[in-house]
């Protein structure tokens, strides 16, 4: 815009200065007059334009309510009215004197003298040519009998008696009989048109006053020279004589100026409007360039207070990036110093606020990273005992969302009769009791089946905000192990210590038996007989029962491998009377391939068969439904569901422990084994009694694809 601007005071000033010099020159000035007039015109309404234009968008800042545009305006309104009052009295001026110039040119006394000029200059030339033209006819007596071999000594002498500068004489075809000249530079004679020459020769003298070039003003008298006798040719004599230069100059210069005033005179009234209108577009186009320039000096003077304005802006906003530009030196540029100052120092204090702010939220990163990779679980209670914060293991350890748990008080966690509920129960009132720090476990029943907890609550040091820590961790899983090792140590001390009797018991038995064969009675005998039986059998029991705890206390490795498991179940199924257990099967289609031991996995489907079959016994319908499905794209569920009575709620919590059955002649051995060789494949197992009456059992097994990306 401030181009589009400066291109267009060029423009004016240009035009303005075309103008001016056009009216020092008449020719120029009449002839450029229209173009100039036009051009002023379309400029004039083009700065008008422009203006408006610029008037128009002023006008819709202010309405917007930008900053600086009403100060804008009122500049430009200002700067307006001070260049148009001494334009308008300069104009009033102007157009007055010169009107009064113009009538004071048009004087009756300056039209008579040069009139009189005009007339005397005339005057005197016309004396000099009819001096000239008696000349020449005296000449043309004295050079009728002349002959043709005299002619130029007469020429010559006639010249030198009448001072004539140039003399030819011509013959009737306007040959050049003679010619002779006093000036060197006139040896060629000045020709005549043939028109003069037969005008010459029709008995009419020519006489007048010209301008040749090269020459300058000269008089020229051509008159006819008759021949004495009749018969002789009619010759022609022409004198050149120039005029005095000083008189020629003064009668040119008193000639032009006698024509310039005729020609003004005639044109007064025109050119009095012709001027009137000069002025009143040189005005115009002043006035428009005169408010234009105001335009952009208060666009200049109000840009300052705009972009102190803009970036104030910015800083309410808190960008403290914006600083302006300081370019002058006055009150304004001062003022936008201390501005920069200001927003400088704001931007330091916020970097720091932000460095800060930062670091702290380093650290509570850092801190939320600790607690969210810890495996206990950790709540951060308040003075009042609600939930403040919680990391996720807490969640997942209580098995509910985080968001059930913000925000809420430890004593009312979940419904009444909930397990969620009875934990928040108990450890409130565990911090009520202590009031250092105290320890507890506990059992709690959720969602994912029933947990040992180890809680450990704190009340928060002093210098901190007041409040309590609870961390507890699920010690299910260490306590089913240490249960394990324990078991399986008891298992491998009663199988060593029980192991080596039972052969020497069983042999004396048999050779006890074999010894008194036929040497007894028979009542004698047979009493001998059963009870030698009855410690054979009974050591066969024990020797089983000894294989169980070696077998229980020894678990192999599991040595993992792609595996169908359809095609397991089918070949483990495939001996075991399907009629007989009212067998039915589900298998799912496209199953991915397990990860798993097919002799481990082998036994546990036996054992969960076998189990089902014996639950089964003496039933007037039994049904036994295994299942597989895809659970979650990463693992495989095998269910073995029956309609048996199901296991008893007082071993539900302790089936995978050795010697927890229902079975008068079992071990308990057969869950506790299943769970070790389910945990081997790194599955789940979870045992649930169905309300219609039956158990179900489900074991989720890993694909093969899951387990390669665990490891």
């Amino acid at each position: 815009m401030r181009s589009l601007i400066a291109a267009a005071l060029i423009v004016g000033i240009l035009l303005l200065a075309l103008l001016f010099y056009a009216s020092g020159d008449s020719a120029m000035f009449s002839d450029s007059l229209p173009t100039l007039f036009f051009g002023g015109g379309v400029f004039g309404l083009a700065l008008l334009v422009l203006l408006g234009w610029r008037l128009w968008w002023l006008q819709k800042r202010i309405r917007r309510g930008v900053f600086g545009a009403k100060l804008t305006f009122k500049l430009l309104l200002m700067f307006g009215a001070v260049a148009m009052l001494p334009g308008l009295v300069v104009y009033g001026a102007s157009v007055f004197f010169l009107n009064s110039s113009i009538e004071t040119w048009f004087d009756v006394r300056v039209d008579n003298a040069l009139t009189s000029g005009v007339n005397l200059g005339q005057q005197a030339l016309d004396d000099l040519l009819r001096d000239l033209d008696t000349k020449a006819e005296r000449m043309a007596l004295s050079l009728s009998d002349e002959g043709a071999g005299s002619v130029i000594t007469s020429l010559s002498t006639l010249r030198e008696q009448s001072a004539v500068q140039e003399m030819t004489l011509f013959d009737e075809r306007g040959g050049v009989i003679a010619h002779v000249s006093g000036e060197r530079g006139t040896l060629l004679p000045v020709l005549p048109d043939r028109a003069v020459l037969w005008q010459v020769r029709q008995q009419q003298p020519y006489s007048r006053i010209e301008e040749v070039a090269e020459r300058g003003l000269i008089m020229r008298v051509i008159v006819p020279v008759y021949a004495s006798a009749l018969a002789g040719e009619t010759r022609v004599l022409q004198l050149v004589q120039p005029v005095p230069a000083r008189l020629a100059r003064d009668a040119q210069a008193v000639q032009l100026a006698y024509q310039e005033y005729q020609q003004i005179a005639v044109s007064r009234v025109g050119l009095k409007r012709i001027y009137g209108v000069a002025l009143t577009l040189t005005l115009m186009l002043a006035l428009l360039m005169t408010f234009v320039i105001a335009y952009l000096l208060s666009e200049r003077l109000g840009a300052p207070l705009r972009t102190l304005a803009r970036g104030t802006r910015a800083v309410a906003k808190g960008d403290f990036s914006q600083m302006p530009q300081v370019r002058s030196r006055d009150e304004l540029g001062v003022l936008i110093q201390s501005f920069n100052r200001m927003t400088r120092q704001l931007s330091e204090a916020r970097e720091q606020l932000a460095r800060n702010h930062q670091q702290t939220e380093q650290a509570k990163a850092f801190l939320e990273r600790v607690l969210a990779n810890l495996s206990s679980g950790v709540m951060v209670l308040d003075e009042a005992l609600q939930v403040r914060t919680l990391n996720g293991a807490a969640a997942q350890i209580l098995g509910v969302a985080a968001s059930a748990l913000d925000a809420q008080p430890l004593a009312g966690l979940g419904q009444s009769g909930e397990a969620l509920h009875e934990f928040g129960a108990r450890a409130a009132a565990r911090f009520a009791e202590h009031e250092g720090e105290w320890q507890e476990q506990v059992d709690y029943a959720g969602r994912g089946g029933s947990q040992s907890l180890l809680l450990r609550g704190t009340r928060l040091p002093p210098g901190v905000e007041r409040g309590y820590v609870l961390v507890f961790d699920d010690v299910t899983k260490l306590i089913d192990a240490e249960r394990n090792a324990a078991w399986s140590e008891v298992a491998r001390r009663l199988a060593h210590e029980i192991k080596n009797p039972l052969t020497p018991i069983q042999l004396s038995a048999e050779r006890i038996a074999k010894k008194l064969d036929g040497r007894l009675p028979p009542p004698e005998a047979e009493f001998v007989a059963r009870a030698t039986r009855t410690i054979v059998s009974q050591v066969a029991a024990l020797k089983s029962m000894v294989d169980a705890f070696a077998g229980y206390a020894r678990m192999p490795r599991a040595r993992l491998e792609a595996l169908d498991l359809n095609a397991l179940v089918g070949e483990v199924l495939a001996l075991y009377d399907a009629r007989a257990l009212g067998l039915k099967l589900d298998l799912g289609a496209d199953l991915p391939r397990i990860a798993g031991d097919s002799t481990l996995l082998r036994q546990v489907i036996h054992n969960l068969l076998q189990n089902a079959q014996d639950a089964l016994a003496g039933h007037p319908a039994p049904s036994v439904e295994v299942s597989t499905r895809l659970k979650d794209n990463h693992a495989v569920c095998l269910t073995v569901t029956d309609n048996g009575a199901g296991f008893p709620e007082h071993l539900m919590t302790r089936l995978f422990e050795p010697y927890a059955t229902t079975k008068v002649k079992g071990t308990g051995l057969g869950l506790a084994i299943v769970k070790k060789i389910v945990e081997e494949h790194h599955g789940r197992i979870q045992i649930e009694n169905l309300k219609t009456g039956g158990a179900v059992i489900r074991i989720a097994l890993p694909v093969y694809a899951a387990v390669g990306e665990q490891r």
